[in-house]
Formats: structure tokens, sequence, C-alpha cells
């Protein structure tokens, strides 16, 4: 967990992040099974799956985006997976959230 937060951004309370993934073989692809799964602070890991959730949208061939709104603050993690065959790929990363003082 320590590497995945050298590298984590930080945001405020309330502000809404936004997760992109891309996707290349030599040249940009869409993978056929795309799967972002989203850690809240407490706990609670929500999975968007391109094509079944609107939330996680393509912007261009083999670019994806989804935007998490940062509800709480700690420690946010979340999994990009693609697991079709041929084009097995996985990353994990972070984002910590500020309290608002407020």
């Amino acid at each position: 967990m320590t590497d995945l937060l050298a590298t984590a951004h930080t945001y405020d309370e309330g502000d809404l992040v936004s997760i992109t993934a891309e996707f290349t073989k030599g040249v940009a692809i869409d993978p056929t099974a795309l799967s972002i799964a989203v850690k809240s602070p407490n706990g609670t890991v929500t999975t968007y799956v391109y094509g079944t959730n609107a939330e996680l949208v393509r912007e261009a061939l083999g670019r994806f985006r989804l935007d998490v709104l940062a509800t709480a603050e700690g420690y946010w993690y979340y999994r990009i997976a693609s697991a079709a065959a041929g084009e097995q790929a996985a990353e994990e990363r972070a984002f910590i959230v500020r309290p608002s003082v407020f």
C-alpha cells in the first residue's frame, strides 16, 4: 500500500475525481471486458463495468473515464482491470481526500 500512496494525488472532500484508463497494444485498443473497482475509506467496494454502468464512459479509442465523488476523507483505492483473452491488464492506484473544515 505504501507504493500506492507515494504517487497518490490529494483532493478535497466534495471534489469530483476523474479516474482515467488508457489501453494500447502498439496502438490504442478498446478492451472487450473493462472494470474499475473503487474502495472508499470505509471499506466499501463499488465495481463499475463498461457497457453496464453508465458512469464508466469511453472518451476515445482506448481511453475511458470514471468520475468519483469524493464523499469522505481518507484513503481511496481503485483497480482498473481488463480480463479478456489477450487483453489482460490491471493497475491499482490511490488518492487521498482531505477533510473539510466546514
